[in-house]
């Protein structure tokens, strides 16, 4: 079990210090939770890991969740923001943060993202020359200037799942290292445009160091390149996130301070080669602060015992977790009212959804389930609520915080009135 994570005297999981099952009566199901102090232990490890290097900033990846609690605990831990669209540029700055705080990094921008991001005085992390070409007849236009970096594509492999991986020759991410010189070197041409720093991000969920130590090699090396052919100096080099969390128990991980123990040398000895003012180093963490900080309650509402398998049918499916459906993702399951029982029979996790491929857990082995009985989804805070839909007509899910054995709701579960409250129909069709 994670630290936050344990068993108490009645058998029921509990998280933050907090009956799992007392939630779930509490508040219904499916339910998330999510563990206040897990997100400020885990952001505090990761920028900790990094205490050897003189000016480092850590721009939460917003990506992985939004919720508005969350975004909150790490305003106040001191995380910027890394952005991908303008909803998202207004959550980071209805939650507090500056401009200045923030980069915007999301491919394909619209004019209006731009312009967006060039009116509040956002860094825009370019992915194309293309997009470089629009912003600036924009600012031709506004008459502003805007604070900018490109995305660069380093063309390494970090070996995780194929739709996780961003920095492969082929993935549609960013410019080509090859590309760089001439990226910045039309940036310099422009007065409207301020180079402020250079921006990789090679993949999400990796497990080992070496794709990142050859990635940031390649990178400060283009960032020397910059230095001696255009007397160009970046204040920062952001190496992007993607850390991953252990999913399974005797599955690979890193954790940020071997990532730290590996780079920082990377680091100071380009920075003496290529004769580099000492830049920011940014880190763009998502799952590894709110990855294991969550769980998904869900009641158990049928059982099916098949020739082949039993099934335990639960109320929740993908359209409330996609992961196990989108990457074959595995999340630990527990009986969160038997949490402290033996396994006694093996069984798949099926959700709600009407399609074959929604089973969220495969061949587990579990306490004998009765119906009624509450199922716990481990590790479910990235990628979770964040990607949850109204598939099937369904609502979207409750979720709750917890800390150190209080809690409260901090997002209503929606009603059958949400599914079509933004909908108009002609008069025509009444």
């Amino acid at each position: 079990m994670r630290p936050h994570i344990g068993v108490n005297e009645k058998n029921h999981l509990t998280i933050g210090e907090v009956d799992a099952v007392e939630l779930a009566e509490d508040f219904g199901t499916p339910l998330y939770v999510v563990d206040e102090m897990r997100i400020r232990e885990r952001y505090q490890e990761f920028h900790d890991a990094f205490d050897d290097y003189p000016k480092v900033e850590l721009k939460y990846a917003y990506k992985a969740n939004t919720s508005l609690a969350v975004l909150h605990i790490l305003r106040q831990e001191g995380a910027g923001a890394d952005v991908l669209s303008a909803g998202e540029i207004y959550l980071a700055l209805k939650v507090g943060l500056k401009p200045e705080q923030i980069i915007f990094t999301g491919n394909n921008k619209t004019d209006e993202e731009l312009e967006l991001a060039l009116e509040k005085g956002i860094i825009i992390n370019f992915d194309a020359i293309h997009e470089m070409e629009r912003l600036e007849r924009i600012c031709v236009a506004k008459g502003k200037k805007a604070m900018v970096s490109f995305r660069v594509n380093p063309a390494v492999s970090p070996r995780t799942h194929p739709h996780l991986a961003t920095g492969l020759r082929e993935s549609k991410f960013g410019i080509p290292a090859e590309e760089a010189l001439e990226a910045y070197t039309r940036a310099m041409e422009s007065e409207y445009l301020e180079i402020r720093g250079i921006h990789m991000h090679i993949g999400s969920q990796i497990t080992g160091t070496k794709a990142y130590e050859e990635a940031a090699s390649k990178l400060l090396d283009i960032a020397g390149a910059l230095k001696e052919k255009l007397g160009l100096g970046l204040e920062f080099i952001d190496f992007g996130g993607g850390v991953g969390i252990r999913y399974e128990k005797d599955k690979p991980y890193i954790t940020p301070r071997e990532l730290a123990k590996k780079l920082i040398p990377i680091v100071e000895s380009k920075i003496e080669k290529h004769g580099l003012k000492e830049p920011t180093l940014y880190f763009e963490p998502g799952r590894y602060i709110v990855g294991d900080a969550s769980i998904l309650l869900m009641r158990v509402s049928t059982l099916k015992q098949t020739p082949y398998k039993k099934f335990v049918g639960v109320d929740g499916g993908f359209h409330v977790l996609p992961r196990p459906v989108f990457y074959g993702a595995y999340h630990k399951a527990v009986v969160a009212n038997k949490a402290g029982l033996r396994g006694e029979e093996r069984v798949d996790i099926a959700g709600n959804v009407c399609e074959s491929g929604d089973i969220l857990a495969r061949d587990r082995l579990l306490p004998r389930i009765d119906d009624g009985d509450i199922i716990a989804l481990m590790d479910a805070g990235a990628y979770g609520i964040i990607m949850a839909s109204q598939y099937n007509s369904r609502p979207r899910p409750a979720e709750a915080l917890v800390n150190r054995g209080s809690y409260e709701l901090i997002r209503q579960r929606e009603g059958i009135d949400d599914l079509i409250n933004k909908q108009r129909v002609p008069r025509r069709l009444r």
